[in-house]
């Protein structure tokens, strides 16, 4: 087992710019008709973002390892979201994604069999749709206390 910690870090900024330290920077933001300044996606789009970004890069991989000749990927993805949950307005329900679905067009000489196959490899190997399937350990502490 080959274990690499990755690690971004993010500071809030005023209002609800976020700026997100990682190897390419970039800044989170909410539309301007919910406060933000429109600087930058949204966190729920970062999040539904990474998962078609993940199932290209995956999908280049498993090519190249294969042989296929891919000449290219299209994905599209999107996620249904109780808003009222997210803002507090119930109680029912939760807050994350409750269904998301990608739509995946495949650029390579492949029988559609092929392809389903190909596909299914790649969301095995993708460790973007594996967090959003199964359950990761997360944890959350407060750093720096000062001592009362």
């Amino acid at each position: 087992m080959a274990i690499s910690t990755i690690k971004v870090n993010a500071n809030m900024g005023s209002g609800f710019r976020t700026e997100i330290g990682c190897s390419h920077p970039f800044v989170i933001d909410q539309p301007k008709m919910a406060g933000g300044t429109d600087e930058g996606p949204n966190p729920l789009e970062v999040f539904l973002a990474s998962l078609p970004a993940c199932i290209c890069a995956i999908g280049r991989i498993v090519a190249m390892q294969r042989k296929i000749s891919l000449r290219g990927m299209q994905v599209e993805v999107e996620g249904d979201i109780d808003k009222d949950f997210l803002m507090g307005k119930t109680k029912e329900g939760r807050s994350g994604f409750t269904e998301i679905r990608s739509l995946v067009k495949i650029d390579a000489d492949m029988t559609d069999a092929e392809k389903i196959a190909f596909l299914h490899e790649i969301e095995v190997r993708c460790p973007i749709a594996d967090n959003m399937a199964n359950n990761s350990v997360l944890k959350a502490e407060v750093c720096c206390l000062q001592a009362v």
